[in-house]
Parts: structure tokens; C-alpha cells; sequence
């Protein structure tokens, strides 16, 4: 029987990976399950071992010699390494001992039990952050404006002829419930849906129990999960998704299974499987005296999670416009942590005691930064205040660092506005 070969779709972290290769000995690619780390790392490795195979010479090798693994036509990808942490160390001893560039690859979706144990591998790893698939590499989004170009000083111009206010929300619904998991490249939305429904489910009935290393409910899990994906894009805090557990009632500390203690498990489990990643609050040097507050927004690292744990359906969601509105916003965020993770980016955000808040800043290792206020709308209304906000903020920053206030929508077209805001939909951007 002939099977059909798997269609590599590009991804915006293969330049990374090839770029570390030549100056590096080892390269760690972390990121969720499934969301293509395996497929991006066997373009280019010449030897793949797989370490989640029991069978046959991978379950020998380690049993008697798990250096063995490492040898074969570099670079060698060791997959789901965390399966058996000591290989971190054979490698970079490995890579010692070889002296030469592009020795390993390493994927891995679980911080495994002993990394406090681990030698940091500095000098011997670059580490390469991956996530599920943004709009650009699904093929949701044409391109037409460059991040990158956007930093450069460059005003965007595109338009998109097809585009209306009511089909654009379906649109965004439809690719904020898929998501972009490259399993569910080609599926129709119905089947893209239960797939995410069934990728939660494995995690609290398994993953969450793996990560935590002890028993854990599995519908204690999912209430965790749903009452995360309701505080999507907000600081909400684990005193909150205790209370929301416990039907309203204040949490208490201990083992009860919906203390804040049991919450802050199960998010930490979430964190090591690399699902759930927050959004940092910005610091900047202030001209004034304003207060800035430092909790971090809540995302999972696709917002189809947040949509599979509430179990909701692309039509419902596209009329909840509240919210479809905060899953537009971590969809968002999502893609602007792809696409400025190759310029040196951080995806923080902002927001003062004056209740003053920008949804996106993007800060470069230069310094350089450039800040989003991210709309479902694109009424003339809600753009006008959306940039209003972002001169507000840039003006209060103690700094001549900014190199450009942005509106991400989800339509219409891109354009300068006449304030020198830009205003960008979200489905034409890309590295």
C-alpha cells in the first residue's frame, strides 16, 4: 500500500533553525505537542532517533548505552528528548568533545522533572521557541505587510477587495476555533474542532497527570481549562479560577481539588507542556509618575484550546462578539510572538492605575518597539479610539524608542492614517 507523502508547509522558525545549525553544536526546539516540531526539524537533521519509540534499538540503547543514540550522519534528531532527560548532558558533553557546529537537534513538548538538575548548556544549545501555525503560514493571510518593514519606518499599504465586516467575523471565527495545528491543515471545520476537542481531552486525562507526577481529576482539569479560556487576554488570577471553581465562593489553601493550590498545579502542569504562555505587562521608563501594573495576561499558546474548552462551535462564537473579540486579541498575540521571534521580539503589553491599556507591545533586543491596539471592529469610531490610546501611551513612555503605533483589525485595508497611526489587518501581516 502507498501512502501519500506529508506536504511541508514553511514555517517562520526554519530560517532559525538552519541559522543556529551553522553556529551552534546543538539546537532545542521547545514547544506544545503537535504543533509541527517534529515535521520543521526532519528538513533538515540527517539522523532521527525517536525517543517516545519502547521498541526495538532506541529501548536497547538506552537500557545499556544511551550515547549510542547520538551517533549517525549529523544533524541528529534526538525527538521528544525529555522522554529520557540524562541525554542532555551526552550532548552537550557530545558537543565538547566534537568541536563542530550542527551536531543535535532536540524537540521536546514537556519541561522534564530533573531540569533544575541539568547543566544549563550554555555556550552549547541554542534554544528555539515554537508555536502552532500563524495566519502567514496557514495561507490566512497574504502577506502584504512585513513586521519587519514596519520597524524599518515602512507605511502599510494593501487592500482587500473581498473583504466585509460580517464575513471577516466568520472568517476569524473559523480560524480562531481551528487553530493552527498543522494536523488540521485540510480538514473541514467540523472534523479541525473535534481534533482540538480530542487533543484537551488526552491532556487532562494524561498529560496534566505525566507533568504533575501525581493524580490528578480529570474534570477538575477541564473546569481549570474552561475557566481559563473564559479569562483569555485578561490578567485573570488563580484566586479567580479558584473562586469560579468553587461556584463563587472565596478559595482556601490545601488539598482540596479546588483550592488555589490545586490551581496553580494544574497551570503550572499547563506551562510545562507548553500550552498555556502569558503575556508579560511592559515596564517602560515613564515621563510621569504613573503606576504600572505588572500582572500578566492570560493566553493558551492557540486560542482553538480556549475555544475547545469552552466546547462552543464556530457559529455561536462568530455572534458572542465580546467573546469572540478576546480570542481575536490571542490570536493576534499568537501571531506577533511568531513573527517577532526572528527579529529578537517580546510580546509584553500595557496598562497603568489610570486604567490607561495598549493590548500589544513589541519590543526588540535594540530596544526599538512598536505598539498594537487590536480591534474585531473596524467601525471609524473604534479605530479613532483605539488610536487615541496609542498617542496616549507613546506620549507618557521616556523614550524617542517607538517606531510605530499600529490598529491590528480583522479587515478593510492597511493604511498610514493621517495621526501617523497605522492601521493593519490582522489577515495580511507577516514577519
Amino acid at each position: 500500500m502507498s501512502t501519500t507523502p506529508v506536504t511541508y508547509l514553511p514555517r517562520v522558525v526554519d530560517d532559525e533553525l538552519t541559522g543556529a545549525l551553522r553556529r551552534i553544536g546543538a539546537v532545542l526546539v521547545e514547544g506544545p505537542k503537535a504543533c509541527g516540531k517534529t515535521l520543521t526539524a526532519t528538513q533538515v537533521a540527517r539522523t532521527v532517533v525517536r525517543l517516545d519509540d519502547e521498541s526495538g534499538r532506541v529501548r536497547d540503547a538506552l537500557d545499556v548505552d544511551p550515547s549510542m543514540l547520538l551517533q549517525g550522519e549529523t544533524p541528529v534528531l534526538l525527538d521528544e528528548w525529555q522522554a529520557h532527560p540524562p541525554l542532555w548532558n551526552l550532548v552537550r558533553r557530545a558537543v565538547d568533545d566534537r568541536q563542530a557546529k550542527g551536531q543535535f537537534i532536540l524537540t521536546g513538548s514537556a519541561t522534564p522533572d530533573d531540569d533544575a538538575r541539568r547543566h544549563t548548556g550554555a555556550g552549547r544549545f541554542a534554544v528555539i521557541q515554537m508555536r502552532p501555525m500563524s495566519l502567514y503560514e496557514t495561507g490566512h493571510s497574504t502577506g502584504q505587510v512585513s513586521l519587519a518593514a514596519m520597524f524599518d519606518g515602512e507605511a502599510p499599504r494593501a487592500f482587500d477587495p473581498d473583504w466585509t465586516p460580517t464575513s471577516a467575523r466568520e472568517r476569524i471565527a473559523e480560524r480562531v476555533a481551528i487553530g493552527g495545528w498543522p494536523v488540521n491543515v485540510g480538514l473541514n471545520t467540523s472534523d479541525a474542532l473535534l481534533t482540538n476537542r480530542d487533543y484537551l481531552d488526552v491532556v487532562r486525562r494524561y498529560d496534566i497527570q505525566r507533568a504533575t507526577g501525581s493524580g490528578k481529576d480529570p474534570e477538575v482539569a477541564l473546569r481549570v481549562m474552561r475557566s481559563f479560556a473564559r479569562g483569555v487576554s485578561t490578567p485573570m488570577s488563580e484566586v479567580t479560577i479558584a473562586k469560579d471553581l468553587r461556584g463563587g465562593e472565596a478559595p482556601e489553601r490545601g488539598p482540596d481539588a479546588t483550592s488555589r493550590d490545586a490551581v496553580s498545579t494544574h497551570l503550572d502542569a499547563l506551562r510545562r507542556l507548553r500550552l498555556i504562555e502569558d503575556q508579560p505587562a511592559w515596564g517602560p521608563s515613564m515621563r510621569s509618575a504613573r503606576r504600572l501594573q505588572a500582572s500578566a495576561k492570560r493566553h493558551f499558546v492557540d486560542p482553538s484550546l480556549a475555544v475547545a474548552a469552552l466546547q462552543v462551535g464556530v457559529e455561536p462564537l462568530a455572534t458572542d462578539v465580546k467573546t469572540l473579540g478576546m480570542l481575536f486579541e490571542s490570536l493576534a498575540v499568537r501571531d506577533l510572538r511568531v513573527y517577532s521571534q526572528p527579529l529578537g521580539g517580546r510580546v509584553s503589553y500595557y496598562r497603568d492605575y489610570d486604567k490607561l491599556e495598549v493590548d500589544a507591545v513589541v519590543e526588540l533586543h535594540d530596544g526599538r518597539w512598536g505598539a498594537f491596539e487590536i480591534k474585531l471592529g473596524t467601525a471609524t469610531n473604534v479605530i479613532d479610539t483605539a488610536a487615541t490610546n496609542l498617542k496616549k501611551m507613546a506620549a507618557l513612555v521616556d523614550d524617542n524608542r517607538c517606531a510605530f503605533l499600529a490598529v491590528l483589525t480583522n479587515g478593510g485595508m492597511a493604511t498610514r492614517r493621517p495621526d501617523e497611526v497605522d492601521v493593519v489587518p490582522l489577515r495580511m501581516l507577516a514577519p
